[in-house]
């Protein structure tokens, strides 16, 4: 069994050192190999160690999910629409309407390659690795959304660190609530596609 020690280190390592690192100036190749590494490590955790199936609830209730779901999100096109309206009215709905394809592209490979990843790696892994090493749900909470932010950093951009920790306290919930990498996931890809529907894929790394 491992110790507290050793999830301490493993935390600090691939939570705070890795996303900080990546915010500095060194060749891709290694923080490609870097990113592989570590993601390789936390599925063998996740399958040998915690002893994951990976397989979808059966009792998941999605009646509640897609309630939820829907309300934020229609609080979330309110509230960004306003934004690009008034700060960056040249990309409201750029992509949609003048590059249909490219946006559809988008959406799939960030759909499928980026959301669910992160999601194994900051709900599912984090969760089920050091939930127990906190006394306070909420400070759990609070912690696994700042970093959730931090992975971001290497954008260098104050707001998607802020929608970020706002992602991650909604993404979070929804896992504490569920327990279901694949609600969370879907979650997390309705909001993403939305930003890069609306017009604020640019800052997120995506071409516009």
């Amino acid at each position: 069994m491992q110790t507290t020690q050793y999830k301490l280190v493993e935390f600090f390592l691939i939570f705070v050192i890795t996303p900080v690192s990546f915010a500095l100036s060194f060749p891709i190749w290694i923080k490609m190999a870097i990113g592989i590494i570590g993601f390789a490590y936390i599925v063998f955790v996740l399958l040998k160690i915690e002893g994951n199936k990976f397989k979808v609830n059966e009792n998941l209730n999605w009646r509640a999910f897609w309630k939820r779901t829907l309300l934020q999100l229609a609080i979330i096109i309110v509230i960004t629409s306003i934004y690009v309206q008034l700060f960056d009215a040249k990309n409201l709905f750029f992509m949609p309407l003048k590059k249909p394809n490219v946006w559809t592209v988008i959406l799939f490979i960030y759909s499928f390659f980026s959301v669910y990843p992160q999601e194994l790696i900051y709900r599912t892994f984090f969760f089920q690795r050091y939930e127990i090493l906190f006394k306070s749900g909420t400070l759990f909470l609070i912690v696994n959304a700042a970093l959730f932010s931090l992975a971001h950093i290497f954008f260098r951009n104050t707001l998607v660190m802020f929608l970020t920790f706002i992602g991650g306290i909604l993404f979070a919930l929804t896992f504490k609530r569920t327990k279901s990498t694949l609600l969370v996931s879907i979650e997390h890809a309705i909001y993403g596609c939305w930003l890069f529907t609306v017009g604020m894929g640019e800052m997120l790394g995506f071409p516009t």
